[in-house]
């Protein structure tokens, strides 16, 4: 689809005519507004809330080259930074960006369910400063590995690269699988059945300060006895973490967990720059999942890297490699 089908042209109603004898409308004014902004269907990007589609528009370059623009709010209710754009809202807007292409550029259809293997980020810390206004974004996707089942998307890997007010500002990539709902119901049944798994009670927070958060209502970790280690604390009623009802833990809310481990494993507050996530397997709702962290040697420039790994029922369910800002950046 076209990204014109976005960018609308408003001619908006005449201003009221004076009426002669004869009846004919006359000195009619019709204003002409250009290039009005919204955002993408949120339908496209699998959100309930319009407040959480981060997308305003796209444009095919070719079969497999797209570009795509976004928009990131000065302050957003639960990806935030202190100065800064959140990193973790980058990740969002990525993984967005591969939803919205997968239905509106190759074809499938709502409904389908999508699964992530994996998702990387790596921003520029000063590009991500807010200033006195939104973010306007302009990301490149390149569409590579490009599998079907028959004429239908079976999965795709891109690579984008991120744009803000025509300067780079950081790269992600990321992998994903779709399945029809069938499928993914055959999928799904042996562990949920024909409905949902209920999740096990919602555990106690850890200190908000401890995991870089104000709220304890936004803390998705909880305190368990060993060093280096916690459970994942699972709130479905978080109206961003679970913007719409889910039989198994979002990737997001595991990225969150990693940053928050990042957090108080460092023992303070920290700009994630880089982030490799890989996902091996359902993070499921009704078993706990206990989140490890630990170090991983220094980048090149010197930077702290944690890594950090969940585990459910005695399996990796996934790994996210967090590299982070210089305390003074």
């Amino acid at each position: 689809m076209s990204a014109s089908t976005f960018h609308v042209e408003r001619v908006l109603p005449a201003t009221r005519y004076a009426e002669l004898d004869t009846k004919t409308p006359q000195n009619t004014v019709e204003p002409h507004y250009p290039s009005l902004t919204t955002t993408v269907p949120k339908e496209f990007v699998h959100r309930a809330s319009i407040a959480e589609v981060m997308l305003t528009d796209w444009a095919r370059v070719d079969d497999q080259h797209f570009t795509v623009s976004a928009q990131w709010p000065r302050l957003h209710g639960f990806f935030a930074a202190r100065g800064h754009h959140d990193p973790l809202l980058v990740a969002e807007t990525i993984r967005q960006a591969g939803l919205l292409l997968a239905h509106a550029e190759f074809g499938v259809p709502l409904g389908h369910q999508f699964l992530m293997w994996d998702l990387a980020v790596d921003v520029s810390a000063d590009r991500l400063r807010i200033g006195a206004a939104p973010a306007s974004v302009v990301i490149e996707v390149a569409c590579t590995d490009i599998k079907r089942r028959g004429k239908n998307l079976a999965g795709l890997h891109f690579n984008a690269v991120i744009h803000r007010d025509g300067q780079p500002a950081g790269t992600g990539s990321a992998t994903f699988t779709c399945a029809s709902p069938a499928v993914y119901q055959r999928i799904r049944s042996p562990r949920i059945g024909d409905g949902g798994a209920a999740p096990i009670p919602l555990t106690s927070p850890t200190a908000p300060q401890d995991v870089g958060r104000i709220s304890p209502t936004d803390v998705v970790l909880s305190p368990v006895p060993a060093p280096g280690c916690w459970q994942l604390r699972v709130d479905t009623r978080h109206p961003v973490l679970f913007d719409h009802p889910v039989d198994h833990v979002p990737g997001m809310v595991l990225l969150e967990a990693s940053r928050q481990a990042t957090v108080a494993f460092l023992g303070r507050d920290c700009l994630p720059v880089g982030i490799t996530s890989e996902f091996t397997r359902y993070a499921e709702l009704d078993a706990p999942c206990l989140i490890e962290a630990c170090s991983l040697p220094r980048c090149a420039r010197g930077r702290e890297r944690v890594l950090v790994t969940g585990r459910q029922d005695g399996a990796v369910v996934f790994t996210s490699a967090i590299t982070v800002a210089p305390a003074t950046a």
